[in-house]
């Protein structure tokens, strides 16, 4: 499979070149001077897209609607077809010579381009949570049954995979996902429920996406990551702990069957598990900072506080059933988010919604990506229902 070396050459598609995981992706691809850019998509902001466009000259470049096809057209120098919407993306993802397909796209519409790039035979390097969120067990079959390698670009299952180099599934007795806690961490339910979304997007370590901040400051994000460490690693959900560490050094650690314990450690800095899901087993030079743990000093760790953020204790059962209940939690997740960044519901909006949808969904078992649709359907017409209230 297609890995880059410093001097291979490899190329490679970015689907969410404009967000932050593609931008810090195309920072990598920049200290790779083999690598090509064969495909770039881009959601809203074309002013972004064009001189990116015109940098690397793919040979797609994919953009939500034909008006966004026109704004690019008059800002770049690109002369090829403008692709468009979820078929653009898919067409992206499959059809240009990609090796490695990264996947920085926000959402549930990161599931059929992850799919299409695998049914291709090409390797994919992810940074969409929903592909796992909501059909892990279909997507990790389908990358077996097709040869190929799907790769985690989040830190914590990236340090998982660096953590269990060497290893057999059966060495391992725990994963320890590390978590900031986010820009709420110590706070009462009582001072929380009275922030706004510009205090939620204040998070004090990564630099992040709005939708992906504010999970990040509900805890969900632990427990969409927690889901997706049980689909990557084959994981039981009794094996996995999730741990607040404020310093956001340690990324995550695997804990072995004889008791030691493996961490993988560096700046909060996303370039770092970008470079290893595009280059990995190979380690490349770089210039980017380096941890000095004399000035760090102390690294500390305490418990999750699930009364305080449901949202997790919210993920965890999830995790817990299974089937469809994932997915519905997925989508309730990202319409509630965008609801709470619109002021129109507060913070605990967003774990409410999901607990009384929780209360009356009937899970069903996941068969086909077809029940990911229905059950993603049944949760938009739930969302119908709530905005009318």
């Amino acid at each position: 499979m297609a890995t880059i070396k410093e001097d291979s050459h490899c190329a490679i598609a970015v689907l969410g070149a404009t967000g932050s995981i593609g931008t810090q992706t195309l920072d990598v691809v920049r200290c790779l001077p083999n690598a090509k850019i064969t495909a770039l998509s881009g959601f809203s902001n074309m002013k972004v897209l064009a001189p990116l466009v015109d940098e690397f000259m793919p040979q797609i470049v994919c953009v939500p609607d034909g008006t966004a096809a026109a704004q690019l057209k008059a800002m770049s120098k690109f002369t090829g077809e403008i692709l468009t919407g979820e078929n653009g993306l898919i067409s992206a993802a499959a059809e240009s010579d990609a090796d490695i397909v990264v996947n920085a796209l926000v959402g549930r519409v990161g599931l059929a381009p992850t799919i299409a790039a695998i049914n291709a035979k090409k390797n994919v390097a992810l940074a969409n949570k929903e592909t796992l969120v909501t059909a892990g067990d279909f997507v990790m079959s389908l990358t077996r049954e097709k040869n190929t390698k799907l790769t985690p670009i989040d830190s914590e299952h990236s340090a998982i995979l660096q953590c269990l180099a060497g290893s057999k599934p059966g060495d391992v007795e725990k994963i320890i996902l590390t978590a900031s806690g986010g820009p709420f961490r110590g706070w009462t339910r009582e001072k929380i429920s009275a922030t706004t979304a510009a205090d939620a997007l204040r998070h004090p370590n990564w630099d992040m996406g709005a939708k992906i901040t504010i999970d990040s400051a509900t805890l969900m994000n632990k427990g969409l990551e927690l889901i997706e460490a049980m689909r990557l690693f084959d994981q039981p959900l009794e094996n996995i702990e999730i741990i607040v560490h404020p310093q956001s050094i340690i990324h995550s650690m695997v804990q072995f069957v004889d008791g030691s314990v493996i961490a993988q450690m560096g700046l909060p800095d996303m370039r770092l598990p970008i470079l290893y899901a595009l280059t990995a087993p190979h380690r490349i030079k770089t210039d980017f900072p380096r941890a000095d743990f004399r000035q760090i000093g102390t690294l500390t760790f305490e418990p999750p506080n699930e009364e305080i953020f449901p949202c997790l204790a919210l993920a965890r059962e999830a995790a817990r059933i299974g089937g469809t209940l994932p997915a519905v939690m997925n989508f309730l997740n990202e319409w509630a988010v965008g609801q709470f960044l619109q002021g129109k519901i507060g913070f605990y909006g967003i774990s409410d919604i999901i607990a009384r949808a929780f209360g009356i969904y009937n899970v069903k078992d996941i068969t086909s990506v077809e029940d990911i649709s229905e059950a993603e359907a049944w949760a938009a017409e739930f969302t119908r229902i709530k905005g009318r209230k």
